[in-house]
């Protein structure tokens, strides 16, 4: 039985600095855990290790430097900096004696500031969750951790050759969290297909190789049953590989957005 993402990222303290993970078997993307639990993962250890829910996290970048398997590991987190309204923090995952995944963040209180209206950025535009289709993605058509959410397609299909590298729809945890955190956003935003496979007729496998997410919503305001809506764009590629930049919505309020570099395999 598949676990929650909830129960899947769980970390515990282990010593200052220092906490443990048990990487669940179920949640793997290929040999390795899907990159959205392994940041989750690192993310929720920083924010444990600083301490300060009034400074929620702002900006995450990370890098997977090899399959993180299922079972133990180690996350060591380092605090670069609390300032006045903002903090940094590093935190590296370890498996045996490597470092496998690392992961920097900015933790920021909120800003009372009256900001002008952004012009010229929408919100897609989509028909009702309930409209739409679920999309059964899981193997052998998708990774093993698909089977943890629900998707509901407004795009293209994967592996539809379509003219347009792009995804869209619905997506939402089949088993609801107890709230919305950062986390939990950060894996809804990697839990899509990349936009290759929207102009593919046939798999080929990617790899990301960056990955930079800004939340720009206290996660904690959003209601944990809700359908978010990402949609993202290819941006640009050359050389085997590709940029995109995707964007989760509740209703018209973009509530975080993501830059991600792929290589693509073979």
């Amino acid at each position: 039985m598949l676990v929650d993402f909830e129960q899947a990222s769980a970390i515990r303290q282990a010593g200052p600095g220092s906490f443990e993970a048990t990487v669940p078997d179920g949640w793997q993307q290929g040999r390795g855990a899907f990159g959205g639990l392994v940041y989750g993962v690192l993310a929720r250890a920083m924010e444990a290790e600083l301490g300060d829910p009034a400074r929620r996290l702002q900006t995450l970048s990370g890098d997977i430097a090899g399959p993180v398997l299922p079972g133990a590991a180690s996350i060591q987190v380092e605090v670069l900096r609390r300032g006045a309204k903002q903090s940094n923090a590093q935190a590296r995952l370890v498996q045996g004696s490597h470092v496998l995944a690392v992961a920097s963040g900015v933790f920021c209180a909120p800003r009372a500031l009256e900001m002008p209206a952004l012009r010229g950025v929408e919100s897609p535009e989509r028909a009702g969750w309930d409209q739409l289709r679920v999309l059964p993605l899981e193997p052998p058509l998708g990774p093993d951790f698909a089977r943890a959410y629900e998707y509901r397609l407004a795009g293209p299909a994967p592996f539809s050759g379509s003219h347009d590298a792009e995804t869209a729809g619905y997506i939402r945890e089949r088993t609801l969290p107890s709230r919305r955190d950062s986390p939990s956003v950060i894996a809804l935003l990697d839990a899509w297909w990349p936009t290759l496979w929207s102009i593919l007729t046939e798999p080929r496998p990617v790899a990301t190789t960056s990955f930079l997410a800004e939340l720009l919503v206290d996660p904690a305001r959003l209601d944990p049953a809700e359908r978010l809506f990402h949609d993202a764009r290819m941006a640009g590629q050359g050389d085997g590989f590709f940029v995109e930049l995707r964007a989760l919505w509740s209703g018209d309020t973009c509530v975080a957005m993501n830059q991600q570099t792929f290589a693509v395999l073979r």
